[in-house]
């Protein structure tokens, strides 16, 4: 009785009312997005339309299906449709100075890749799934997953995640895409080999240490070692033989210890000198990348994401225009900034911060990193100075 009391007060105007009812859903509509668009940004605009479509479409609701399914609908196909648009983030040309990049291996499909912050993760990957679900949820959000589904068709990526994915059983799936059921099990089927195709190469590997464990930990302080201390021969020491480093929206992919040791000394032998600050995204190991500059002050470079493999690395995203996009955005969106209280505060008066801070009159203002963290500043038109001092805060 209590969701239809919410339901109808939602349908008379009551915005409180239809926060109650969707809250509960938002985080996983915001991880089913970045599963089929593979963009951080992209995710957000189509939960955000989403969320309109539905309080606009409240009264259309029939509630013959339950209303998370209702929501996977509008959002599944809010995301086809920008799947088919031609506004995805283009790729860019190389442009650091000083390093002349070997010969790729290939020249990747998805540019418009980003990573997806771990703290926006808590309470999506732990809902009971259907009984037709057949991945992991932790291994459905990794990177090199994400990627894979990228390159499939639209209908095919939509109908793989619903029923592989979420577990929705087919009839479900044939609602929510206005088609057959019969349509759904064909297209499934398409999907399931060009994914096992594209993932084949992957199905003999171990299995990456346990999240937290003492062994994650180990390859990940060896790593920071390693690469802070532009040591090439241990950063080599570290990967498997195929290992793959990619780099969106620069389209170079390299494979192989070699070729990625030689990339990695290209960075080095310019002169590039890094500081990695550790956190997490798509479930794996990812450092904040700070360059430090000729006075010795670091700027934000990029988010690095490792994958795993026993004790071993066999993959690497370099993320090197996430925080150039993120500045940007900053500075010329009108939307909202989602900000943890616990984590950002005024640098002069001693308050908290709103939970959403308006930000269409925000500037960006510096990036830093210290002993004792990462700062970021925003300054606003009065001249106050806002200080983000955790990374996942502010990705």
């Amino acid at each position: 009785m209590a969701g239809v009391d919410l339901i109808s007060r939602a349908r008379a105007g009551d915005g409180e009312a239809f926060r109650a009812l969707t809250e509960p859903h938002r985080r996983e509509l915001q991880v089913h997005c970045y599963r089929m668009l593979g963009s951080f940004q992209d995710a957000e605009d189509a939960l955000q339309d989403t969320l309109l479509s539905a309080w606009r479409g409240l009264g259309g609701f029939d509630g013959l299906a339950s209303l998370r399914t209702w929501l996977y609908r509008i959002a599944t196909n809010r995301c086809l449709t920008t799947l088919r648009s031609t506004s995805r983030r283009p790729v860019k040309e190389w442009d650091i100075p000083g390093v002349e990049p070997p010969e790729p291996t290939r020249f990747g499909e998805v540019p418009w890749l980003e990573p997806l912050p771990d703290a926006l993760l808590d309470g999506a990957l732990n809902l009971p799934l259907g009984p037709e679900a057949r991945f992991e949820q932790t291994e459905s959000i990794s990177l090199a997953f994400v990627t894979a589904l990228q390159v499939l068709p639209p209908r095919q990526l939509a109908v793989l995640i619903l029923r592989d994915v979420l577990g929705f059983h087919a009839s479900e799936v044939a609602d929510m895409l206005d088609t057959t059921v019969e349509s759904v099990k064909s297209t499934l089927k398409r999907a399931r080999a060009s994914l096992r195709r594209r993932r084949s190469t992957g199905a003999d590997r171990e299995p990456p240490p346990a999240a937290g464990s003492s062994s994650e930990d180990a390859i990940v302080a060896k790593f920071v070692r390693a690469y802070e201390s532009t040591d090439i021969d241990a950063v080599v020491a570290l990967l498997t033989d195929d290992v793959f480093i990619s780099m969106p929206p620069l389209p170079f992919e390299y494979e192989g210890r070699d070729l990625v040791g030689r990339f990695c000394a290209g960075l080095f032998d310019a002169g590039r000198r890094f500081r990695l600050v550790l956190t997490r995204a798509n479930g794996q190991p990812a450092f904040g990348a700070y360059v430090r500059a000729s006075d010795g002050t670091h700027h934000g470079a990029g988010l690095f994401v490792i994958a795993l493999t026993g004790d071993r690395i066999d993959g690497i995203e370099l993320h090197d225009r996430v925080w150039q996009d993120r500045r940007r955005r900053l500075g010329g969106q009108t939307s909202s900034l989602q900000v943890s209280a616990a984590r950002a505060t005024l640098t002069g008066p001693k308050k908290h911060l709103p939970r959403r801070l308006p930000i269409g009159s925000l500037r960006y203002e510096s990036l830093t990193i210290s002993a004792t963290g990462v700062l970021v500043k925003l300054r606003s038109h009065q001249g106050k100075t806002f200080r983000f001092d955790s990374l996942p805060s502010l990705l």
